[in-house]
């Protein structure tokens, strides 16, 4: 089976990442000199990033296998599990000089009782352990883990998204020549328009129409915009068999992308 590429060229060092700005290149660069990171909180939608400069943060600073916990919230999420799984963690004395909790997906721990308790489990075990805590969406994540927590924010202003797409496409172009795929820049660079700054889901999509040895413009046809236009109709008309028919149709389109193009 082939691996996938978002995990065979996942960047291990900041050389290879793409940062938003440089001020948060220059902000990972001083933690790394230092040797040391505060309990972190990264924010931003899906895709874009956050456990990667994570990883990467592990691998500068030489976190131990031994000294990292990783746990994803969006399965593990029930106070009593958390609890244990951190409690007995870091009780065991570091290899290094501190242990790392990497709570993946924190959004979806209970802000009525989970929160609560990692907010506890941060102070108290704050001399030898450092948390780092991603999320989709800040506003779920209670005020007191803002508060102990150095967020750093991911998602993309229009300023910063060309240089951003110029750099990603770059790498894009690099992966492509290394697989030894055939393409045309300019679809490379549609298909990274369309789902930036979603990086995870267009080296899937890479990979997917890449298959075939050659990404050219016949796969402009499965980028193209969905009109909205016969949909819009079949509501004003209340037209329900027309709008079940028009999804039936739209399948395999981009569901945020719709969502979007209905509220614009």
């Amino acid at each position: 089976m082939k691996e996938l590429w978002v995990e065979k060229y996942r960047p291990s060092t900041i050389e290879g990442y793409v940062f938003r700005d440089s001020h948060q290149r220059e902000q990972v660069k001083t933690w790394i000199k230092e040797k040391s990171i505060p309990h972190l909180l990264f924010s931003g939608s899906a895709g874009i990033g956050k456990t990667t400069l994570a990883k990467i943060l592990f691998n500068e600073l030489e976190v131990n296998d031994l000294d990292l916990l990783e746990i994803n919230a969006s399965r593990t999420n029930s106070v009593d599990d958390v609890r244990d799984k951190i409690i007995n963690f870091v009780q065991m004395i570091p290899f290094g000089p501190f242990k790392v909790v990497l709570l993946d997906e924190a959004d979806y721990l209970n802000a009525q009782s989970t929160q609560p308790a990692l907010r506890g489990f941060i102070e108290e075990f704050s001399n030898n352990c450092r948390f780092i805590l991603t999320c989709n969406f800040k506003n779920r994540i209670i005020e007191p883990l803002h508060s102990r927590c150095t967020t750093i924010e991911f998602n993309v202003s229009k300023k910063q998204a060309a240089p951003l797409c110029g750099q990603f496409l770059k790498r894009c172009t690099n992966i492509l020549k290394d697989e030894g795929i055939d393409y045309d820049e300019k679809v490379v660079a549609e298909l990274i328009m369309k789902h930036m700054p979603d990086w995870r889901k267009v080296l899937n999509e890479l990979q997917r129409y890449g298959s075939s040895g050659t990404i050219d413009t016949g796969i402009l046809v499965s980028l193209s915009e969905v009109s909205l236009n016969d949909l819009m109709i079949h509501l004003k008309q209340k037209n329900f068999r027309g709008m079940r028919q028009w999804v039936s149709n739209n399948i395999d389109s981009e569901p945020a992308a719709i969502y979007r193009k209905i509220y614009d």
